[in-house]
């Protein structure tokens, strides 16, 4: 079993940048990565997935070359770089973890076997 902690959350300005880290207690090596995020009243949503060896990533429609995945499988560690933020990323960040079993479905939530707590991102005007 893993348990995920994100922290890197915060209160940033329209066009500042953020950097979210998701802690691992286990090993990941063998997990795809992602990272979701819901604002109230809105469903959850994909940000970024990476698959467990980061041979390739998914990003949501919305992030368009804004937001950057990585990982490190040594230091059981993701990250989520996040730059020329807009209010409209206001929302709870979560990191997540799917199991690769030939191949993961970065995009759907529901695919994901481990979800952290959760890190608040607000962007201010």
């Amino acid at each position: 079993q893993i348990q995920l902690v994100e922290s890197g959350g915060g209160l940033v300005q329209a066009g500042g940048s953020l950097r979210l880290s998701c802690a691992a207690s286990g090993d990941i090596e063998n997990y795809c990565m992602g990272w979701f995020r819901q604002a109230p009243g809105k469903e959850r949503e994909q940000v970024a997935g990476m698959m467990y060896n980061a041979g390739s990533t998914s990003y949501g429609d919305f992030v368009k070359g804004r937001f950057t995945i990585s990982r490190s499988n040594t230091k059981n560690m993701v990250w989520l770089q996040m730059n020329s933020l807009e209010q409209e990323d206001t929302a709870v960040y979560y990191c997540a973890a799917q199991k690769n079993s030939g191949g993961c479905y970065l995009r759907l939530g529901n695919r994901y076997e481990y979800w952290g707590q959760g890190t608040q991102v607000t962007v201010s005007s």
